[in-house]
């Protein structure tokens, strides 16, 4: 069990940091998108951090459980309010990957809890 939570964890990890990284370019991809969603260019540091927090707290979890799991349950509520903002705008393909990321995150949830 701790072998699957270790390979969805830094699964995880990596995806939050790449797009953190692209979060902080600020490349036209990123903010043509957070700009359909009504993301105001204010929030993004914002963003950066929680993304950057929930891979570190991903990270530490694997050793301290209660951190593993207070950051996926964040990474849990970024991840649904992707989804609720993709899906405010009518961005069904958008909201995809979130609701993957979401599912992800509760299985972080699940597996970290079963393992400690």
């Amino acid at each position: 069990m701790f072998v699957s939570l270790a390979v969805v964890t830094v699964f995880m990890s990596a995806l939050l940091l790449i797009s953190a990284g692209a979060k902080s370019l600020r490349t036209r991809h990123i903010t043509e998108q957070m700009s359909t969603l009504g993301v105001p260019q204010s929030m993004m540091a914002f963003l950066i951090g929680a993304q950057i927090a929930g891979a570190a707290g991903a990270i530490v979890g694997l050793w301290w459980g209660p951190v593993g799991i207070a950051a996926a349950i964040g990474l849990t509520l970024y991840f649904a309010g992707a989804v609720a903002f993709h899906l405010r705008v009518g961005d069904r393909k958008g909201a995809s990957p979130a609701v993957v990321l979401t599912m992800a995150s509760v299985a972080l949830i699940v597996l970290r809890a079963a393992t400690l």
